[in-house]
């Protein structure tokens, strides 16, 4: 079947890409809208930012930010929030930076990722995405002021962000999960 054939599928490359995105927008949006921890207005805690670096460091930094948007607009439908726009953008800084940092600052070896591999996506997004992006829009939203909120974000994706790299870096050590990640982003007749 050709690309073209397959019509919106041709972002993403392939069924089994699309279909792994698909699961990880789910992801995050159960872990970020029903398993999250609200401590007050502008400060929740969750790992719903797993699934979407994890989309951005796997499939580049396209693929990261549609899984992004698509997991905040769904989910918050799905809630009955009204989505706030800086925050949306937030989520798809998020898959952007860890897919363009991944993917173009720190590429990863044919033996897998290492620490460095890992958290530097995982730190430079958060920091972008999360304690820049996303704290403007609560902190407009909320009413209140940036550096509080800010610095709340920072702290928590702080230990956030370790405990995600952690989880990350013990994925990529499975043989057969870094195994079949390798299949979907190894184009068919190209290196393995």
């Amino acid at each position: 079947m050709s690309m073209k054939s397959k019509g919106g599928i041709k972002m993403f490359g392939s069924l089994k890409v699309l279909s792994v995105s698909a699961l990880l927008c789910a992801l995050s949006i159960v872990l970020g809208k029903y398993l999250a921890f609200n401590v007050s207005e502008s400060i929740r805690i969750s790992f719903e930012n797993l699934p979407i670096l994890m989309a951005g460091l796997f499939f580049g930094p396209v693929i990261g930010g549609v899984v992004g948007l698509a997991a905040d607009l769904i989910g918050c439908m799905m809630v009955g929030y009204a989505p706030i726009p800086l925050v949306t953008v937030g989520a798809v800084v998020i898959g952007v930076v860890a897919g363009c940092v991944g993917w173009y600052i720190c590429p990863r070896k044919p033996q897998g990722l290492g620490t460095w591999q890992v958290y530097l996506p995982v730190y430079v997004a958060h920091l972008l995405g999360s304690v820049v992006v996303k704290a403007i829009g609560l902190a407009l939203y909320n009413g209140i002021p940036f550096p509080i909120t800010a610095g709340w974000r920072a702290l928590t994706y702080l230990v956030v962000g370790f405990a995600e790299g952690l989880l990350l870096m013990l994925l990529m050590k499975n043989k057969l999960f870094s195994g079949e990640i390798q299949k979907l982003i190894t184009p068919k007749g190209g290196r393995k």
